[in-house]
């Protein structure tokens, strides 16, 4: 007796939650107008930041530079220059829009990530709301983590095998600042956001749309799919890719785990 009460009550809180398209519409736009709030005023906070930034994101190439010119000096081959170029008037100016863009995403996530959930949140049960709630904490987290693995392991080798494909070569190279900030920007968001496959598989599995057991039969299906990815957002380089692919699996098993036991808890709740 103690559930009937319980039960409609949540039948009536969703009844309340109901609306018609154009009231969804009219959410929708007003949340994705704060996300383009929240990106403004995070390309805006980073503007004072943007040679500091530079200099960060610069860091691997100067690294990798020094070490390289260290084995070039040891086999007589002149060494690399570590300054890059600009080969258009503008092309400064760009660079520091790019980079408060970038500024604006990496800031401006939690941001995106809220009012995602401020969107679902009506549709949602009250316990629903509080299972989602963690996942604004972990998503931001395993983008964090993404990125880290990019600067720290991924990019410098993508880096030492472009600039030592000109050892003993007639190529001189002139890497362009535009180009390299493109290749660091793309590995870093790419990384992020495939770091958040377990977080929307498992938003997907709480809300019954897919299962761990479908998740299993697809893993030659995934296999495929992630490889693609994985070659199209990375660099022709099949070390790169390969790393980029193994993480993204691994979190696809992940995934597989999260989701075998919110399904045991939901069992176990309706038990």
């Amino acid at each position: 007796m103690s559930e009937t009460p319980k039960l409609e009550t949540e039948v009536e809180e969703m009844e309340k939650s109901k609306a018609p398209l154009l009231t969804h519409l009219t959410e929708l736009r007003s949340r994705l107008v704060k996300c383009l709030i929240g990106l403004i005023l995070g390309c805006i906070a980073v503007i004072p930041f943007l040679p500091k930034i530079l200099e960060f994101l610069l860091a691997p190439f100067k690294k990798t530079v020094i070490e390289l010119n260290k084995k070039r000096a040891e086999s007589g081959i002149e060494a690399l220059n570590d300054d890059l170029i600009a080969t258009q008037i503008l092309e400064p100016f760009f660079v520091n829009v790019k980079l408060a863009v970038f500024g604006g995403i990496v800031l401006g996530f939690p941001i995106f990530a809220y009012q995602i959930y401020r969107f679902v949140a009506p549709g949602l049960y009250k316990n629903e709301k509080r299972a989602f709630l963690p996942y604004l904490i972990i998503s931001p987290l395993l983008f964090s983590a993404g990125a880290a693995l990019v600067f720290y392991y991924i990019f410098p080798y993508v880096l030492e095998f472009g600039l030592g494909m000109s050892a003993g070569s007639n190529i001189e190279l002139l890497p362009r600042i535009s180009d390299y900030l493109k290749l660091a920007m793309t590995l870093f968001i790419a990384f992020g956001l495939s770091f958040q496959l377990p977080v929307i598989l498992s938003l997907l599995g709480r809300a019954g749309i897919v299962s761990s057991s479908a998740l299993k039969k697809g893993r030659r299906y995934a296999i495929v799919g992630i490889a693609a990815f994985a070659a199209f957002v990375t660099p022709p380089d099949p070390i790169t890719q390969i790393v980029l692919g193994s993480a993204i699996y691994l979190l696809y098993e992940i995934s597989i785990i999260s989701v075998s036991m919110i399904e045991k808890k939901v069992e176990k709740a309706n038990a």
